[in-house]
């Protein structure tokens, strides 16, 4: 036998503990399902080095594709909440500035946990959360205004507005997540929507002053 064939047959050998090694997930189980892309919500559904390695712990493939596809959506509608409220709370004016500039950075601090929660939450299963600016647009419902807006009533409003679709998301998102078996998710959604609907209330409120009329 010649040098190189030695060479070309221990190569050979080598190979499949390869291939084994890079489809094992990090239990030592193969992995449930194939890196597909963009078609799935989460990074660590990409076709990139490693993700062969995720595993949903209790959770199958399709379970966990319906809850990754809340968590990053909501991740990425709580960031662009923070982001609006900033930018109201920096160019409100008028005789409702101190009381609403206030107001924001207070109901920011109470939204601003869930931003890391929900972002954990999506990595303790197994996902990774898509977090570039391009990502956090194309998944928020709430979008974060790019004109200036100073009058009171249209800021405040516009709030209420986008506050109303994000606290039915998360009570239709329980239920789903419920529904994938994975009512830890759907708890930490249940207290997302509590938060959200008592700002949505503060903030109709302020909205019945005549004064802001």
């Amino acid at each position: 036998m010649t040098k190189n064939s030695r060479s070309s047959k221990a190569a050979s050998t080598k190979a499949p503990a390869k291939a084994e090694r890079a489809t094992a997930t990090s239990d030592g189980k193969k992995p449930s399902g194939k890196a597909t892309g963009t078609a799935h919500a989460d990074a660590a559904h990409l076709s990139t080095t490693n993700n062969a390695l995720v595993d949903h712990a209790y959770l199958s493939e399709t379970q966990f594709g319906t809850v990754a596809e809340t968590l990053q959506r909501n991740l990425a509608t709580s960031i662009s909440l923070y982001l609006k409220f900033k930018k109201y709370h920096w160019d409100i004016r008028g005789r409702f500035f101190r009381d609403l500039h206030l107001a924001y950075d207070e109901f920011i601090e109470e939204i601003f946990p869930s931003i890391d929660e929900q972002a954990e939450r999506l990595v303790a299963l197994g996902g990774s959360p898509a977090a570039a600016p391009a990502d956090i647009e194309r998944y928020s419902v709430v979008k974060v205004p790019t004109e200036t807006v100073r009058d009171a009533r249209a800021q405040v409003a516009d709030l209420v507005q986008d506050l109303t679709r994000v606290g039915k998301g998360y009570r239709d998102d329980s239920k789903t997540v419920d529904d994938a078996e994975d009512p830890a998710t759907a708890d930490m959604y249940n207290g997302y929507a509590q938060t959200v609907d008592k700002i949505r209330w503060m903030l109709q409120a302020i909205m019945d002053d005549e004064q802001m009329n």
